[in-house]
């Protein structure tokens, strides 16, 4: 599945936050007040209403290190699901095996998570696995190979004091899916429901 490869310290300076795509927490506080390109330290003019929207659901899709097809889909699938369609979606992005390896504390960034998915890091409830956007079951058991565990960055992601969601257990080097994640397991400042007026323009 294609990915943005370009540089991610553009992206969240962009949107004026940091959007966990980078490690260096300091350095990046330190440039997120200009934005990109030859006119960021220009003055911004007003935004509109649909200005706002776009930025929501372009900060969504930069967290998840998704594209806008991807997106799309995830909100096409999750306006058909009973729950409301802002909390569905953001339910769906939580659940992609990427982002599950991130929320454990096993990779420092999404998009570290994402590679080491792709290279056949982990495998699920038995069986290899190592496809970024499958999205995990309640029941489902993610086990780290013991080589993982050596990956000087892996460990030492690992040492440091991760909290878990209320949605995930883990224990050395093997994690399980309790239940599904609520709006509340999602730390990220998103305004779901601006998303859902963009796409339902």
């Amino acid at each position: 599945m294609a990915r943005y490869i370009g540089p991610k310290q553009r992206l969240q300076r962009q949107i004026g936050e940091d959007l966990g795509l980078k490690t260096n927490a300091l350095k990046t506080a330190r440039r997120l007040a200009s934005r990109p390109g030859q006119h960021g330290a220009k003055g911004r003019r007003k935004v509109s209403n649909y200005g706002i929207q776009l930025k929501e659901k372009q900060k969504l899709k930069y967290i998840y290190g998704i594209l806008e097809k991807q997106l799309r889909a995830t909100y096409e699938e999750a306006s058909k699901n009973p729950a409301a369609t802002g909390t569905a979606m953001l339910s769906f992005l939580e659940r992609r095996l990427d982002n599950v390896v991130y929320r454990l504390g096993w990779a420092p960034t999404r998009a570290a998570a994402r590679q080491l998915v792709n290279h056949n890091h982990f495998t699920l409830n038995g069986k290899k696995m190592n496809i970024p956007s499958y999205q995990v079951r309640v029941g489902d058991v993610l086990t780290m190979k013991a080589k993982t565990a050596k990956v000087p960055v892996v460990a030492a992601t690992m040492k440091e004091d991760t909290k878990l969601p209320a949605w995930l257990q883990a224990k050395n080097g093997a994690a399980s899916v309790t239940k599904l994640p609520v709006r509340e397991d999602i730390t990220e400042k998103v305004d779901e429901q601006l998303i859902v007026e963009y796409y339902n323009r």
